[in-house]
């Protein structure tokens, strides 16, 4: 089975699943809880899940499926919240909860979600210590993805952020999540210290590489093919990996904070091409794919293996 193949029939499954638990909301707020799960996603931290643990002991996903379900909960639980943050009025091609049900109630939602979270890993058949360590992760992660959201905002009031603290806000803001998929499939299964360790380091790379080639797309890719306003981010001065290393370059981008033209864009992207901002970057996402990578050599060789290998290049392979 390929990557492709096996990311649609998880999906798939997930949403089956997702709609047996709460497919019949009896309230409004559950309703608004439900309005952004239920809008689709491609449910990759639950297919990484389910991955890692067909990948320490083969057949072991469909006793634990509820934990893969509590790692996408958690995921929309963070979105709803980024959405109120942000103001954004669209998720999904869908109106935001907020913009539907108010931000109070919005706000209620995404808690909803984040409780649901801690039930779904307590419905595993899985020995009650591995439960409780899941249990424990997941809290953890839910902090760190807080403070790496606050992290970015403040960036937005910086000129001076360095690379280590960007690599540290893509981490906590993106990679943890990803990675405590990884590990608490792995958890959750049965697998070694060494490999649940290997798994949550694989996870939290993949995903602060994802999140730096989304920084590369929003840059490189055409709004008709993006489905967001080509390079948002240079036009609104945030401190992505690309205007880190341009800074240290010596390349003004404070100019083109501004409405841009298409002609403005191909300048900024001519600029930063030239002066080889643009193969760092993408230089920085693939040594982190690469370090993943290796890092599954504590696993058996299987299928799951070389999907997990495949799947961390898929996050750097989307086209721009």
């Amino acid at each position: 089975m390929d990557l492709e193949t096996y990311l649609k029939k998880t999906a798939d499954e997930v949403n089956i699943l997702l709609r047996n638990y709460y497919g019949e909301p009896k309230t409004p707020l559950s309703k608004a809880a439900n309005h952004l799960l239920f809008a689709g996603g491609k449910r990759l931290r639950p297919a990484l899940f389910k991955l890692s643990a067909d990948a320490v002991k083969q057949g072991s996903s469909p006793d634990i499926m509820a934990g893969g379900l509590a790692i996408e909960v958690t995921h929309n639980f963070t979105l709803i919240h980024d959405d109120i943050m942000d103001k954004d009025e669209f998720r999904r091609g869908e109106r935001t909860v907020h913009t539907i049900w108010g931000e109070p109630a919005a706000i209620l939602a995404g808690d909803v979600l984040y409780a649901r979270a801690f039930s779904l890993i307590s419905l595993t058949d899985a020995p009650d210590e591995a439960k409780v360590r899941a249990t424990s992760l997941l809290a953890r992660t839910c902090e760190e993805i807080c403070e790496g959201q606050q992290e970015d905002m403040s960036f937005e009031e910086r000129e001076d952020v360095v690379r280590s603290e960007y690599m540290e806000m893509v981490t906590k803001k993106t990679g943890v999540l990803y990675g405590t998929a990884a590990a608490i499939g792995a958890l959750l299964a049965g697998g070694t210290e060494e490999q649940i360790n290997a798994l949550y380091k694989y996870g939290c790379n993949i995903g602060a590489a994802f999140q730096i080639q989304d920084d590369l797309i929003d840059l490189l890719a055409l709004s008709e093919r993006s489905g967001k306003d080509q390079a948002s981010d240079i036009r609104e001065g945030k401190q992505t990996l690309i205007a880190i290393y341009a800074r240290e370059k010596g390349i003004d981008l404070k100019p083109y904070r501004r409405d841009l033209k298409a002609s403005d864009i191909s300048e900024v992207i001519s600029i930063l091409k030239e002066n080889g901002i643009i193969t760092s970057v993408e230089c920085e996402a693939d040594r982190m794919v690469k370090e993943a990578v290796l890092g599954l050599s504590v696993l058996p060789d299987t299928l799951e293996k070389q999907l997990l290998s495949d799947l961390a290049w898929f996050f750097i392979k989307r086209e721009y």
